[in-house]
């Protein structure tokens, strides 16, 4: 379409060769809080949670448009900052899509 400011894609490596598309992540957190233990156990039962750690300590619990939880060995901040290297927003990122 034209005149369409759609940012592409991209993949983000959340580590050991796993990658994730960028626009459908919606959150990277820290996996200690009780919610975010039931968050995980919930995606488990219900068969959306992604085991992206093999095998290690996970650090970082993404979440996704889709609604799937996706573990990773990778820290949260390091994770954010391979979306945004100079950790600025622009504001094209913040308006809600229609």
């Amino acid at each position: 379409m034209k005149g369409d400011t759609l940012m592409p894609a991209q993949l983000v490596n959340i580590g050991f060769g796993n990658s994730v598309v960028s626009k459908r992540v919606i959150a990277i957190i820290s996996p200690n809080a009780a919610p975010i233990k039931r968050l995980r156990d919930e995606a488990r039962e219900d068969r959306r949670l992604i085991d992206a750690t093999q095998g290690r300590r996970t650090r970082s619990v993404i979440i996704t448009d889709s609604n799937h939880v996706i573990l990773s060995a990778i820290q949260s901040e390091t994770i954010a900052q391979r979306f945004s290297p100079n950790c600025n927003l622009r504001e094209e990122d913040l308006k809600e899509e229609k």
